[in-house]
């Protein structure tokens, strides 16, 4: 008998775990109310590592992450990115405000190497910063505002169905993309997730507009509307703050804006995502829209309780591999490790797929990228042994944690927490022993907007979307005016 047989023979006749008196399993071990925690150490061998998220608990969310916060480049540790988005600033509840408390978290989708750049779309704490491939047979993992769950098929995003809306006459205006270099004639939308600024020439004009949610999927008549804050005629990379975007444009898309825009005028987005089966025919009934988060995924294995049996050389070989599930009642991450015939072997898709049935009760599996990307970190803690080896000078090799582009996380919100110690309108002065760091967005995982210093004078702004003194990286945050800039200081160095 192959030895791939041989194992998925094992991890079917393997003992199903024993429960207590409630009827649950004594093994998952709570880490936060919601989200358990269980090391599965299988004949074959196999060591699972899986955390499992009641989906019925409002409190508890799925969000992606993005390496350095910038999808237009960078590669980060899956713990690092933890670091980053833990006890930042949430829209999830469709408001801004409460604390992203990072339980657990995995890398995400593949990338390019050499830039950083995620390969496919990502959807991330509700703005969509990165399309996803058109008329691919299949797109990514999503998670919506309505906790709903689905694998995504094919995609396109109908051109005329990504527009601007110029509140004030009427014009609608498609727009090119998001996120991505602008060339010549072409209008693009960068979000905060972009970079700190729009890395643009100073040819063109870019508008700043404040927005009054995150840049969803939202298609017409629906839109996500803001207020025109600048605009920057031949000045190029503008600076994005948190809750803004830059609308973009060159040649003879500029002449569009500039015949449009104001500061002051109301703008509405809409975007939409037709949804298609896997093979790019029939139409998908799961609905893109308000997606809170998403990352791309490759193989299927478990389409609604049935397992697919998948024929390329990556999907029989066993490898390490990470892996979203899901069935009504909970969302599961699960990492194998691989490589290693002593402790664990990694899986084929198939086993990946009779694991998550069997063992979980999942109905819907799908694999993320795996290998030497493969890694669970739980409250900031590396739980699997990735496969990644690096040489010592003394010819000794060690694993480590594999830097990638991007990841999911499973998330504990926490309240909204403000400070009451000024108000807007106040007169505020830097003090501090040297410079100080003036943010995009409340927090230090915010890119830094300039530095201020010592005795810097300005004045607290009114937040147009109420976070005024709000609670963000352990730190009282403050929408300040001082001098030429308008950004975010903590609270600690103004008096």
């Amino acid at each position: 008998m192959r030895p791939a047989l041989i194992g998925l023979f094992l991890l079917l006749s393997f003992a199903f775990p024993q429960l207590n008196s409630n009827g649950e399993d004594r093994a998952w071990q709570t880490i936060v109310k919601g989200i358990q925690y269980r090391l599965f150490i299988l004949p074959g061998p196999f060591n699972v590592y899986v955390a499992r998220l009641d989906r019925k608990n409002p409190q508890l969310t799925i969000d992606s992450s993005i390496a350095q916060g910038r999808v237009s480049g960078g590669l980060e540790t899956v713990r690092a990115m933890a670091e980053r988005y833990d006890e930042s600033v949430s829209y999830w509840g469709e408001r801004w405000g409460g604390r992203s408390q990072v339980v657990v978290a995995i890398n995400g989708f593949f990338y390019n190497p050499e830039t950083g750049v995620p390969s496919s779309g990502q959807i991330s704490s509700s703005w969509y910063v990165k399309r996803f491939d058109e008329r691919e047979n299949g797109s990514g993992f999503a998670w919506t505002l309505e906790r709903a769950a689905f694998i995504g098929g094919c995609v396109v995003h109908n051109p005329s169905r990504q527009v601007i809306t110029f509140l004030n006459n009427g014009e609608i205006q498609p727009f090119d993309d998001i996120n991505v270099p602008r060339a010549d004639n072409q209008i693009i939308l960068y979000t905060p997730q972009y970079d700190a600024t729009t890395l643009t020439p100073d040819e063109g004009i870019e508008v700043l507009v404040e927005l009054d949610r995150p840049l969803m999927i939202l298609p017409t008549p629906g839109m996500v509307k803001g207020a025109v804050r600048a605009v920057r005629d031949g000045q190029g990379s503008t600076p994005i703050p948190f809750d803004a975007i830059v609308i973009s444009a060159s040649g003879s898309a500029a002449e569009i804006l500039r015949k449009n825009v104001k500061i002051g005028d109301p703008i509405g987005i809409s975007q939409e995502i037709r949804h298609l089966d896997p093979g790019c025919k029939e139409p998908n009934t799961n609905e893109w829209s308000k997606t809170f988060a998403s990352v791309g995924a490759s193989y299927v294995f478990l389409k609604d309780g049935v397992i697919q049996r998948l024929g390329e050389t990556g999907q029989i070989l066993r490898s390490a591999r990470t892996t979203v599930a899901y069935n009504q009642d909970f969302i599961y991450f699960f990492v194998v490790d691989g490589r290693d015939r002593f402790n664990s072997l990694g899986m084929s898709m198939v086993e990946l797929a009779v694991f998550s049935k069997n063992y979980l009760g999942a109905s819907w599996g799908t694999a993320l990228d795996g290998g030497g990307s493969s890694t669970m970190v739980i409250q900031g803690q590396l739980k699997n042994n990735p496969t990644t080896e690096v040489q010592e000078e003394n010819s000794s090799s060690r694993h480590i944690e594999r830097a990638v582009a991007n990841g999911l996380m499973m998330v504990n919100i926490l309240p909204m927490e403000v400070s009451t110690r000024f108000v807007p309108g106040n007169a505020v002065t830097i003090t501090a022993d040297s410079e100080v760091n003036m943010r995009l967005g409340p927090g230090t995982n915010f890119p830094v907007l300039t530095t201020l210093l010592p005795g810097s004078g300005g004045v607290i702004i009114e937040h147009a979307n109420g976070l005024n003194g709000i609670l963000a990286k352990n730190l009282y945050w403050w929408k300040v005016s001082i001098g030429e800039y308008e950004g975010w200081v903590s609270e600690e160095y103004l008096r």
